[in-house]
Parts: C-alpha cells; sequence; structure tokens
C-alpha cells in the first residue's frame, strides 16, 4: 500500500483471508495521513479523529456514518445585583433557546458562561446601585447580561431589568438584547416614595412597590433541555422601607431570583442562585449597612445525538455531560473555552 504498513497475514484458504489474531490497523495522525502516497484502497486508523478511513483515489473517507451535528443550545446569562438602602432588584439575565443549530465537525465553538454582577454596596449615608451581570455565549450566540439596579436614598430605587428587555424602567442598566435565538427578558416594576421595584424576570415583568412595600421579582421561565423542566432567570425581589412602618420585602421570581431583605434587620438581600441567571435582591433602609445581593451567574445547555460525534471540551471551560436517550446533554457552569466534536 504505497507507503502504508501492511499488518502480516497468518494464514489463507482459497479466496478465504483470515489472520491468528484482531486486525490492527495502522494509526496516523491526520497530519501524518495526508503525507503518506496512498493509492485507493488504503485502509488506516486515524488517530485525530479516533475513527478507519480508507483512500478513494482522490480523498480519505470515514467508514464510520454520523448522523447531523443539530444542537439544541439554552443560553442563560449572568443576573444583575439588587441595590443597597431600599434597593431595586435585580434583573435576571437573558434567556433564550436555540434549536437545530447546525454545525461542523473539527471546529471550535467558544463557550462563556457569564458571572453574576454584584449588590450595591451598603453604606450609612447613600444607596448604591447594583451591577449588571455578564453576557453567556456559545459560538455566534450571545444571552444578554442582566440589569443590576437601583440604590435608594430619598426615594427607592426601580427593579433592573432582565437581559433582553426592550423597555427598561433605568436607561443603560439593560446593555443589549439577546442575538441568534429567541430571546427572553422583561422591565424591572417601578418604584413607590418608599418601596422599591423588583426585578424583570425572563418570563414576567417585575412587580411595582406599593407605598412601603417592595415589589416582587417577575418569575423565570421553564425549559426542560436537559430532561426534566427547570426554571431559569427569577427577577429579584425589591426592598422594603421602614420609614414610619416597616413594610414588606419583596420576593424573588421563580428560577433563582434572591428575597430582598427584611426593612428592620439591616440584612444583606438574598443572592440570585447560582447557574439560573436570578437577579439579586435589593437591602432595605435601616440601618442602610445592608447590602444587595449579587446576580446568580448563568449557565451553558448544549444537546444533541449522541451518534453526531464526540465533544470535546477545552481548557478553562467547566462542564459535564450525561446521555438522555439517544442525545447527549452538556452543562457548562462556569469559566470559558471551546467545545468541538469529532
Amino acid at each position: 500500500m504505497s507507503t502504508l504498513e501492511t499488518n502480516a497475514i497468518g494464514k489463507y484458504s482459497g479466496n478465504n483471508v483470515s489472520v491468528d489474531d484482531s486486525l490492527n490497523l495502522k494509526s496516523y495522525t491526520t497530519a501524518e495521513r495526508d503525507a503518506l502516497t496512498s493509492v485507493a484502497g488504503d485502509l488506516i486508523y486515524n488517530s485525530s479523529n479516533n475513527i478507519p478511513q480508507y483512500f478513494d483515489g482522490t480523498n480519505w473517507q470515514d467508514t464510520k456514518t454520523f448522523l447531523d451535528l443539530d444542537v439544541d443550545a439554552l443560553l442563560v446569562a449572568g443576573g444583575g445585583g439588587g441595590g443597597s438602602d431600599r434597593g431595586g432588584g435585580g434583573g435576571a439575565g437573558g434567556v433564550f433557546y436555540a434549536t437545530g443549530q447546525s454545525l461542523s465537525r473539527n471546529t471550535n465553538y467558544t463557550v462563556t458562561v457569564g458571572a453574576g454582577g454584584p449588590g450595591g454596596v451598603g453604606s450609612s449615608s447613600a444607596g448604591n446601585n447594583g451591577t449588571v451581570g455578564f453576557d453567556s455565549d456559545f459560538g455566534s450566540l450571545t444571552s444578554a447580561k442582566g440589569g443590576g439596579f437601583g440604590g435608594g436614598s430619598s426615594n427607592a430605587g426601580n427593579g433592573g431589568s432582565g437581559g433582553g428587555s426592550k423597555f427598561p424602567y433605568n436607561p443603560g442598566t439593560n446593555i443589549q438584547t439577546s442575538t441568534g435565538g429567541n430571546g427572553y427578558g422583561n422591565a424591572g416594576g417601578a418604584n413607590s416614595s418608599y418601596g422599591a421595584g423588583g426585578g424583570g424576570g425572563a418570563g414576567a415583568s417585575g412587580s411595582n412597590a406599593s407605598g412601603n412595600n417592595g415589589g416582587n421579582g417577575g418569575a423565570g421561565r421553564a425549559f426542560t433541555i436537559t430532561g426534566s423542566s427547570v426554571a431559569y432567570a427569577g427577577g429579584g425581589g425589591g426592598a422594603p422601607s421602614n420609614d414610619g412602618s416597616q413594610g414588606n420585602r419583596g420576593n424573588g421570581g421563580s428560577g433563582g431570583g434572591g428575597n430582598s431583605a427584611v426593612g428592620t434587620s439591616g440584612a444583606n438581600g438574598s443572592n440570585g442562585a447560582a447557574n439560573t441567571g436570578g437577579g439579586g435582591g435589593g437591602a432595605a433602609n435601616h440601618p442602610r449597612t445592608g447590602s444587595g445581593g449579587s446576580g446568580g451567574s448563568g449557565v451553558v445547555i448544549i444537546r444533541y445525538p449522541t451518534l453526531s460525534g464526540t465533544l470535546t471540551i477545552g481548557d478553562g471551560l467547566i462542564g459535564s455531560t450525561s446521555v438522555d436517550d439517544l442525545y447527549t446533554v452538556a452543562t457548562f457552569t462556569s469559566g470559558t473555552g471551546t467545545v468541538s466534536w469529532a
């Protein structure tokens, strides 16, 4: 076979060829294979792709049949942090679900899992805003960060907008809409004179504050890409006030939204749940030293036919895989790095 090394044949009978032991094809990397002087019928084992290949006289062909690499992807961005001193609830990270994405094998796709934004730091003199979260990415797809907000002082803060919202109450806290798929994100709730608004969620807008009462965070949205229904991206609860009388705190929305602090405790708002993109809860105004909760980190989940190929996860990206019937589900919980299929 030209420059290929052949296996020794143990014996043969008539037109039937047999070997004494298992047939072991000569292994070559793709680069080594391409350096060969090959003729039609040459057969090797490609150690780069982990499959046998044969030369048809023009090109090397795989002997293994793959299903099309059609990938479903759920991207959840990092949630925004809640504000301090009658702080508004942080907006949930943007969410979108893209189905049937046709990808190529032996191609690197970058995955980034967005972190949550810090909450506003408590102060004895004034309220501080929470910080926006961070985008999550998969290849050309982007899910927008959740909006942080809203420290109060003489007035309570509005709720931050969920990533992907086109109508934020607080300009500048919601940076962009999600791109490349079906994006979900809603506006934060408005403040009252003393209570703060809830953060926007993936499934609903945050509730407006009422009197001394904080508004609830907007509800998240449930997806079944992992094989069971899981809610993501609930908005953070808006904080109450205890000016005159203590109000009720705002609760975080379903899907990881953090509750606000209780008015008289001076405690911190609750953090959004990790890997949900939930917004952080706001902190109340007495004695002003409580900080807003941080937004929850995002997550990137992809689902593809198991027979599409073997997934390689690059350095810097933390993830795991599980098999769901004929499909493999890969869940990435932090970091940035590349993935590829062979």
